[in-house]
Parts: structure tokens; C-alpha cells; sequence
């Protein structure tokens, strides 16, 4: 009875996450479009530091709220935490003060942030075996996430005004307050379920000293490429495009979302468990910047296609890789140890976007990404020697 409420749980969590997500992405494909009709700003450099201060504070609010979540459980966490991003998302809609916009927007992510504890609290509601699966499908809730949110996004910049973003934002975040009041107080969800694993299968001591660290770097040098070319993909698919409209410039931004979808099907037909294949999603994916670097329509829809295919496997397969690794008490730890890392790239790719743009045009976020991607290639390759041998350890205990 219990397993069929956690499983009833997983299902209602996972909708939270995609409301969290559509809430989360309504304003990433726009920032330029956003701060030139709200406030006249059009230096893209503003752009970037402004990307790069919610990077940061994301970066501090998940270990933030994975340290609180020890001791108050996450349910409990969000209920207060959405409530307020809700609030200050109503203050972001009505304030016309640029400096007052970025103080209370920063803090909304703090806030906000704290969504990021839904994750590993469904790893921790259902079995190892469940985790490839599970991790895939979460990927694309986030994705899905990122098409509804950018294409709504799109839709009220062109047809309604900026601001509206953040009522939506509100709306978003209230929910998310209500559905977690909801499972506490409800007795239909085994909210406290944790399911406990063999302690000799996950046996810290196997795990060589330093890997979380590495895969840490890893990770962060994926991120970098792959944050680098979003803040300013719409602004340089308008470029060249003979269709300027933003609703056409968030479904190109939102390809690799679709794909994803494709992907999960086929890896679930496939059945592939672990995490192998990440070399060859690397792979695939330097073909794909390759592609999305040509300024021509049906290069850039191709490389979109080929290299969403390739993040998508590459990022489901570093997670499933961290929760080999890891153990049901250690979920939220391990995984904002991670976390932190990748927002760093997504910080550093953030602070240098709009000074690289400025500088040298909108294609050499492209050649950056690639070689970032070769680097990531190169160090898993070197590091997967070590990964390998604790595999066949793990299979022996």
C-alpha cells in the first residue's frame, strides 16, 4: 500500500516540477528582447551580468535549501518558499525601477530555487533500478517545461507586454505552494516513504576520493558550452532569419526540447540502463554546434535537432552516473555539491556571453561551446578509467 502512494507521489511531484520549470523559463529565450522593451536596455552586456546573478544565487540557494531540507522536510520547505517567490514576482510586475527590479528579481530566485529539492526527493521515493528511467523522464518534464514556458514566454512579449511574464511567474509559484500544502495535509500520498537500499551495493569506501569533485568539473565544463549559446540564440536565429517573430525564435530556441521527448521513447524502447553512452552523446554533440554555427536556416533547425539529441543523453547519463554513486541520505548533498558546479559554468558562461558578443559577433559562442565540449570529452575519457573500475566493484559486492 505504501510503494502504490509513493508511486502516486512520484506521478503528483513530477507535475509540480513541470509547473516549477514552465514558471522558471518563460523569461530565458527574451532576456534581450525583455530588458530593451521594459527598461531601453540594449548593451549586451547587461544582459550577461544579469544572467550571471541568478546563476549565482541558484548557486547558493539549492545547498542553501538542501542543508535546511536535514533538519524541516521539503514538502514543508516549499510551502513557505514559493509563497514568497509568488509575492515578489508581483513586486517584479509592477515596479518600473531597473535597480529595484534586479535587488527583488535576485531574491525571487533564491526563493524559487528551493523547487530544486523535488528532484532528489523522488530518487529517494522509489528504487535504484527505477533511477535511468526516472532521471530520463525528469529530463524531459524539464524540457517540456522549457518549450511550454518559452513559447508562452513568446507569446506574451509579442501579443501582450513583458511585464505579464511575472504574473504568469506568480501563478506558477502560488501553485506549486498550494500542491505542497496539499500533500502534507492529504493521507492519499506516503509523503515520508523513503526507499532504503543494500548498504553494500552503495559502499562509500569503493568510490575513489575525489570523484564527486571530478564529475563536478566535468559537468561544469558542459554547462559553459551549453549555457553559452542560449542567452543570445534568439537574437542570432533574427539575425539572418527571414522570420523575426518571437514565438518563431522561442520554438527554434525550444528544439532540443522536442527531440528530447524522441529520445525518451527511444531510450525506453531501448531499455538502456547506467550510464553509458556519454562519450558518444559528446560526440554527436560537436556535430551539432558545428551545424548551429552556419548562419542558415536549415543548418541552424538541423543542429538544433542533432544537438538536442546529444545534451539530452549527455545530461541524463551524467545524473544517472552521480546517483550510481550516491545513496538515498545523501540524494540532496551529493546532488547540490553537483549542481553548484554546473551553475558555475552556466555563471561563467553568464559574465562573458555579452562581453564575447560585443566583442566578436553572435556565431563565436559557438566555437567556444565546441571546444568546451572537446574538453568535456577529453576529461570524461581520462576519468572514466576510475568510474569503470568501481562499476566492477559495486558488481562483485
Amino acid at each position: 500500500m505504501s510503494l502504490h502512494k509513493g508511486m502516486k507521489l512520484k506521478t503528483f511531484l513530477i507535475v509540480m516540477t513541470l509547473v516549477a520549470v514552465v514558471s522558471d523559463y518563460l523569461l530565458h529565450p527574451f532576456y534581450p528582447q525583455f530588458f530593451e522593451l521594459r527598461f531601453g536596455m540594449t548593451n549586451p552586456k547587461n544582459v550577461g551580468y544579469y544572467f550571471a546573478a541568478i546563476c549565482f544565487m541558484v548557486m547558493i540557494a539549492f545547498p542553501f535549501w538542501a542543508y535546511v531540507s536535514k533538519k524541516i522536510s521539503e514538502l514543508n520547505i516549499l510551502v513557505y518558499t514559493q509563497a514568497i517567490a509568488g509575492v515578489l514576482a508581483l513586486y517584479c510586475y509592477y515596479t518600473t525601477s531597473y535597480i529595484n527590479f534586479w535587488i527583488v528579481s535576485l531574491i525571487m530566485v533564491l526563493f524559487k530555487g528551493s523547487y530544486l529539492l523535488v528532484y532528489p526527493y523522488i530518487l529517494k521515493i522509489i528504487t535504484k533500478e527505477e533511477h535511468p528511467s526516472t532521471i530520463g523522464f525528469l529530463s524531459v518534464v524539464v524540457h517540456l517545461g522549457g518549450i511550454l514556458g518559452a513559447v508562452l514566454g513568446g507569446i506574451t512579449v509579442d501579443y501582450i507586454n513583458p511585464s505579464s511574464i511575472f504574473l504568469i511567474m506568480a501563478a506558477g509559484d502560488f501553485i506549486q505552494m498550494a500542491m505542497s500544502g496539499y500533500l502534507l495535509k492529504s493521507k492519499k500520498y506516503a509523503t515520508d516513504l523513503i526507499i532504503s537500499e543494500e548498504p553494500a551495493v552503495t559502499d562509500k569506501k569503493l568510490i575513489p576520493k575525489g570523484l564527486i569533485l571530478k564529475l563536478g568539473l566535468i559537468t561544469l565544463i558542459l554547462y559553459f558550452s551549453d549555457f553559452l549559446i542560449r542567452p543570445f540564440f534568439s537574437t542570432y536565429w533574427e539575425s539572418f532569419s527571414m522570420y523575426k517573430s518571437k514565438l518563431v525564435s522561442g520554438t527554434m530556441y525550444a528544439i532540443p526540447g522536442f527531440v528530447a521527448l524522441v529520445a525518451l521513447w527511444i531510450n525506453n524502447k531501448r531499455k538502456a540502463k547506467g550510464h553509458e553512452g556519454i562519450i558518444n552523446a559528446l560526440c554527436i554533440g560537436l556535430v551539432g554546434l558545428v551545424l548551429q554555427g552556419i548562419p542558415n536556416e536549415a543548418s541552424v533547425i538541423l543542429g538544433r535537432i542533432i544537438y538536442g539529441w546529444a545534451i539530452f543523453q549527455g545530461v541524463v547519463k551524467f545524473d544517472i552516473l552521480l546517483f550510481e554513486l550516491s545513496t538515498p541520505e545523501s540524494y540532496s548533498v551529493d546532488y547540490s555539491k553537483i549542481h553548484f558546479f554546473q551553475n558555475l559554468g552556466v555563471l561563467i558562461a553568464s559574465l562573458n556571453v555579452g562581453i564575447i558578443v560585443d566583442g566578436f559577433g553572435l556565431r563565436v559562442p559557438f566555437i567556444i561551446a565546441l571546444g568546451g565540449f572537446t574538453l568535456t570529452l577529453v576529461l570524461y575519457f581520462i576519468v572514466f578509467k576510475s568510474v569503470r573500475k568501481v562499476r566492477k566493484q559495486l558488481a562483485k559486492a
